[in-house]
């Protein structure tokens, strides 16, 4: 009985220290999170049955093996010279003859997408200060770091059309790239595509909204332009002429990953990266606000668990009508996971990720 009163003296205030933590930790979870989440439809079972899945991925060459760091974006120009940039703050250069280049180091790990322009060099979307354009000789100039008079935050990637226009994405004007997955986890539209005139200095948001904007593409055409939204699974199309400028529609959707990069074929098709946004067995994260809160705050290097683009590798080729003409997998990531870009040059494709140290080059047939 004498144990049975100490209990009974001892279990008030013991219960109301737990229920003290308790709350302590609920407000550092709800209160101080670093997301106000809403709940994240993943798409459905994939509608792709004739392109089932496969290891054609896994025959890449690997390019540049340890000389590269993770390099998001990848294209080669008209004669043959392939450029990329990477985690170290490099652009680095692979000429014809199978010589590496560090051709100019920029100071910044957080160098996404890049694209040709026709003065001459490349335009670099650098997420933590902006556009960039560097010049034939490996000379960088800011061109944009401000819009609206706010810092030009996470630019992702861009074009540019034939009048000199850029046309460029904006992922998260929330998070920043190096917490990206924040974004994801929480599933509001913080995405941007904008026009930027470097003649008169003009930016213009074309769309506000976006679930993670990412990939932009233009038509052979420049009739229209392509724009994907991550974790939405789809991809835009905005009209730039004929009786439909202006006006914008689904390109394709439901995918079974999220788009990443986009480029135009040579054939006027287009090849999009896809990421695995949730690994298999964590898919309950995004049905769930609580679960968010608690990996955003609490736990946030589970994060890298939820995210399930480091698990494989996926690529489309898409037709200029939407319709898919061939998927290309890593399915186990047994050689190449979190494929960022695909770029087609006489009859191979280029591939780019933030899971590698060389740059895949793949034969088409």
């Amino acid at each position: 009985m004498a144990s049975l009163g100490f209990l009974s003296r001892f279990l008030p205030p013991f219960s109301g220290f737990i229920l003290a933590c308790v709350l302590a930790i609920g407000l550092q979870i709800f209160v101080f999170s670093p997301i106000s989440p809403d709940l994240l439809h993943l798409p459905e079972p994939s509608y792709l049955p004739s392109f089932p899945t496969n290891t054609h991925l896994q025959g890449v060459g690997k390019l540049g093996e340890g000389i590269v760091k993770d390099p998001e974006d990848v294209l080669v120009d008209e004669n043959g010279t392939l450029y990329t940039a990477t985690r170290d703050g490099w652009i680095k250069r692979l000429h014809r003859d199978g010589s590496w280049e560090n051709w100019t180091m920029l100071n910044s790990q957080a160098l996404l997408g890049i694209t040709v322009t026709r003065k001459g060099g490349i335009i670099v979307c650098d997420a933590e200060k902006g556009l960039t354009w560097v010049d034939e000789d490996g000379h960088p100039k800011v061109l944009l770091s401000r819009v609206n008079g706010s810092q030009l935050r996470f630019a992702d990637d861009v074009i540019e059309a034939s009048d000199g226009s850029l046309y460029f994405s904006v992922a998260s004007t929330k998070f920043g790239f190096h917490n990206w997955y924040l974004d994801f986890l929480e599933a509001k539209p913080h995405g941007q595509l904008l026009k930027f005139d470097p003649s008169s200095l003009q930016t213009l948001i074309i769309l506000e909204d976006l679930g993670f904007a990412n990939g932009v593409a233009l038509s052979r055409d420049e009739d229209f332009l392509i724009v994907c939204e991550t974790w939405k699974f789809r991809c835009l199309k905005h009209w730039l002429k004929g009786d439909e400028a202006g006006k914008t529609e689904i390109f394709i959707d439901n995918l079974p990953g999220g788009p990443d990069n986009i480029n135009l074929a040579p054939d006027g098709s287009f090849w999009i990266a896809l990421l695995q946004v949730t690994s298999e067995g964590w898919e309950f994260v995004h049905s769930s606000k609580a679960a968010k809160h608690l990996i955003a705050t609490t736990f946030p290097s589970m994060i890298k668990k939820v995210n399930g683009a480091y698990t494989k590798a996926s690529v489309l080729h898409v037709g200029a009508d939407g319709k898919i003409i061939q998927k290309l997998d890593d399915a186990d990531g047994k050689v190449m996971s979190f494929v960022t870009s695909a770029f087609e040059f006489e009859g191979h494709l280029y591939l780019g990720s933030l899971n590698s140290n060389f740059i895949g080059k793949l034969p088409l047939i």
